[in-house]
């Protein structure tokens, strides 16, 4: 079976940052660790980067959220703490403009995984959408959302997040 861990957007500014939001930084541990027991089963890891330039006011996001965040080559810009140590060099990473990715889609069809978890931030912005395209990419896999290692700044939109997750037939763990 092969597998992979996809961390989303977790990413300084979005911990500690711009938008980052108490309790954050408390899912820097169990991502590292899922990571860790990632890579000892010999399965995949994969990053997504929320990354934006410096006409980012300018864009439709901009324009909704206009705090400027994950401007690409900042310190904010980089993943946080283990679990941005816990990159390798041979990682696929992918740099997204938007709140989810076609070419990861693309990415993943092509690697036809049987099994992926996602795991990051924001529960119910980029890891709910990016979960919907793995879903639409690898429609007979096995998808699944580690609530223990997912968060958003609103605690009752994470909760409707993972409610929604489980209609789409998104299997949430650690609930």
């Amino acid at each position: 079976m092969k597998s992979l861990l996809l961390v989303i957007d977790f990413q300084n500014d979005f911990v500690s940052g711009s938008l980052g939001f108490p309790g954050a930084e408390a899912l820097d541990g169990p991502i590292a660790q899922r990571i860790a027991q990632y890579r000892s089963q010999g399965d995949h890891v994969a990053f997504t980067l929320d990354t934006h330039g410096p006409g980012y006011l300018d864009t439709q996001e901009g324009k909704r959220l206009p705090v400027p965040h994950c401007i690409r080559n900042t310190p904010g810009w980089e993943l946080y703490g283990e679990t941005g140590k816990s990159r390798l060099p041979g990682d696929f990473v992918l740099e997204k403009p938007a709140f989810p990715s076609l070419e990861l889609g693309a990415w993943l069809r092509e690697q036809a995984y049987d099994r992926v978890e996602l795991v990051g931030l924001v529960s119910y912005i980029c890891v709910l959408s990016n979960a919907i395209m793995v879903k639409a990419a690898l429609p007979e896999a096995e998808i699944s959302v580690n609530a223990a290692c997912a968060a958003g700044p609103d605690p009752a939109l994470h909760q409707k997040a993972l409610d929604l997750l489980e209609a789409l037939h998104i299997t949430v763990t650690n609930r």
